[in-house]
């Protein structure tokens, strides 16, 4: 292998890591805006959402989540999702990533916590772009479920 190669498999992997922890961070603007089409193509076509016993699999089924009249009076009382940042380990055209998140919900003139969990996302690289094949979300609640995610996503 050339220093040429080396350097161009570096780039690669950075501008890997790069891209899958924007399509992370995105979820939250996508879902606090209510749009519910920018928040179902983060997912691969048949990607899956598990939420703490909740399986959405598709986009479309992501897509009615959004959509859904639950949601819908979160984003018309003020939320914000946001996930953190994420450890991500790329390998080939899949990764792995983990992170933790924080629901904040307008309550009164400040935002209260509504929950913290820890997420772990299996990517897929599909036609040149990075979209979540699964996402697994559990409640950081002294679940060790939870905590399985999270160490299986630092070790890759």
């Amino acid at each position: 292998m050339t220093d040429t190669d080396d350097l161009s498999m570096r780039l690669r992997r950075l501008e890997d890591e790069r891209d899958i922890a924007r399509l992370i961070a995105s979820y939250g603007p996508a879902v606090d805006a209510g749009d519910a089409d920018a928040a179902a193509r983060l997912w691969a076509p048949d990607g899956i959402y598990d939420v703490d016993g909740w399986r959405m699999e598709g986009r479309e089924q992501v897509h009615a989540m959004v959509q859904s009249s639950a949601h819908q009076k979160l984003v018309a009382k003020g939320c914000c999702h946001f996930l953190g940042p994420c450890v991500v380990t790329v390998s080939g055209d899949t990764a792995e990533a983990v992170c933790e998140s924080v629901v904040l919900i307008r309550d009164g003139d400040g935002y209260r916590v509504w929950r913290c969990a820890a997420n772990h996302f299996a990517l897929l690289r599909i036609e040149g772009e990075w979209r979540i094949g699964v996402r697994t979300t559990r409640v950081l609640d002294g679940n060790p479920d939870a905590h399985a995610l999270l160490t299986r996503g630092l070790t890759g």
